[in-house]
């Protein structure tokens, strides 16, 4: 536990039940209200094209900032839990949330949004999402899987109100008073912080941290103390600075992880891959559905439709993953789950008309369900729980600069070709591409690791079969104490 948290710990609390339960409502609010509300942005990508005179590339700068902040704000937000807390961070987030939508409705042109909505907005959702996802694991452990998958229907959530709200204000205020009006909303977030309360564990039921090694640079430094190098000499203070560096960016980057869990590596890199084309169709689709001739309350509706049908998906997603014949095995419903919705994007390309548009995001988001329930999960798999904050860290950092590049490239194209087929292209390509990897890659680790045991085995057996080959020699031979002292002894 964080140094914030010990200091206003309750009384014991027990896992898996009561106030568990009230920080998993909080949990599914939050995430409604930080990974869910990116997904409105395609409601004002028109009306921000229109009033700053912006084209496609650089509009959609503005929702590709906010998304990678909220992604790549993972160490900050590491450090800020283990120093401060979960509740803490999780309300600050809160009000930077709300001060980046307040500020955005007074911007004057396109790069003032990136700094408030993208930046300040981003920055805000990232301390509330991330945060919150790190509380779970501390309030759930035989029901882990249910509740991420529970916490995670929040976005679905989301993904169906925020855009039926989004068009509902735009028509009737403009996009200006909106994102005031946005600004309160946010402010929410607070209150779900403030029902994270620390959780004091029993002993032995949470994991514990790993005992922090002695790292060589320590032990260089109090070799070169000890034969009498001044501490303020210009080369140790040098190497002692470098060895803080290293030392913060393990714990909170986990770079030590990323290179001795082959898991992990192969899980983020995939990750990574997979989001370039992930948010593309979040993005694009009203765009798309508006410029194909679809009226714009229709074209806000998409992205609610794929909403709703989380909210029901989600759950039953976490209730199957979580059964013990998945146990080792959610990575392969994962890779299922993200090539399906790389299938799917082919649909958009056969028909923009709106029955299809609205099959697309039927199938889209069955897909979606298994993305949204299992990453998490995933990574709890292949990461201790004791370094999952520092894990996150380091996979958000990489998602985020996909998050960030993905969707302005893919704009360029547009505005170059000014063809919107080449979003759903592009989203096909990536996480087609990325399912493979990862399927194939966690097949190919689990044969080498079952047959490095199969080997070891073989070894362990033929050196217990010489050992009792040689143990019964000497008896035969000889019946002196001697020998017989000797064979005990091995």
């Amino acid at each position: 536990m964080s140094q914030g948290e010990a200091a206003g710990r309750s009384t014991a609390k027990p896992q898996d039940q009561g106030w568990a339960w009230m920080v998993l409502l909080a949990a599914v609010v939050l995430q409604g209200l930080t990974l869910g509300f990116p997904c409105c942005i395609g409601v004002f990508f028109t009306d921000l094209q229109h009033e700053f005179q912006a084209s496609n590339s650089q509009t959609s700068w503005f929702p590709s900032i906010m998304v990678a902040v909220l992604h790549g704000g993972g160490p900050l937000c590491s450090i800020l839990v283990k120093r401060f807390g979960c509740r803490f961070v999780v309300m600050l987030g809160g009000l930077l949330s709300g001060l980046g939508m307040v500020s955005s409705s007074f911007c004057g042109s396109i790069s003032q949004l990136y700094l408030t909505a993208g930046l300040i907005t981003g920055l805000g959702s990232c301390f509330s999402f991330q945060a919150g996802v790190t509380v779970l694991g501390y309030y759930f452990v035989r029901w882990q899987t249910l509740a991420n998958a529970v916490a995670s229907t929040g976005v679905s959530l989301g993904f169906t109100l925020w855009p039926l709200l989004s068009q509902y204000l735009l028509d009737e205020m403009g996009w200006r008073n909106t994102f005031l009006i946005f600004g309160g909303i946010l402010l929410n977030c607070c209150v779900c912080g403030a029902i994270m309360r620390p959780i004091q564990l029993a002993p032995g039921s949470h994991p514990q941290s790993a005992k922090p090694e002695e790292e060589p640079g320590n032990r260089a430094e109090e070799a070169q103390l000890s034969n009498g190098a001044s501490p303020y000499h210009p080369m140790l203070q040098q190497h002692t600075r470098r060895t803080k560096c290293f030392q913060m960016l393990q714990k909170y980057l986990a770079f030590d992880i990323f290179c001795q869990n082959k898991g992990y590596q192969i899980y983020t890199i995939g990750v990574t891959w997979m989001v370039m084309g992930f948010a593309l169709p979040h993005v694009y689709l009203v765009p798309y559905a508006i410029h194909s001739g679809v009226e714009e309350h229709k074209a806000a509706l998409l992205i609610s439709i794929i909403g709703f049908i989380n909210i029901f998906i989600r759950p039953l997603t976490g209730l199957l993953s979580g059964h013990r014949v998945f146990t080792g095995r959610r990575i392969y419903l994962f890779s299922l789950a993200v090539l399906l919705c790389g299938l799917s994007n082919f649909i958009c390309v056969i028909s923009a008309e709106f029955g299809v548009l609205i099959l697309y995001c039927v199938i889209l988001s069955i897909a979606m369900s298994g993305v949204g329930s299992l990453i998490f999960q995933v990574l709890m798999d292949v990461v201790d729980m004791d370094r999952f904050s520092s894990a996150l860290g380091l996979f958000t950092v990489l998602e985020s600069i996909t998050h960030l590049i993905g969707p302005p490239l893919t704009g360029f194209l547009v505005d170059i070709t000014s063809d919107f087929h080449y979003v759903f292209y592009n989203s096909s390509f990536f996480l087609i591409s990325a399912a493979l990897f990862m399927g194939l890659s966690f097949c190919a680790l689990e044969k080498k690791n079952k047959l490095r045991k199969a080997s070891k085995a073989r070894l362990d057996n033929h050196s217990r079969y010489q050992y009792s080959e040689a143990s019964a020699e000497p008896k035969v031979e000889s019946q002196s104490p001697a020998a017989v002292e000797y064979i005990t002894s091995i």
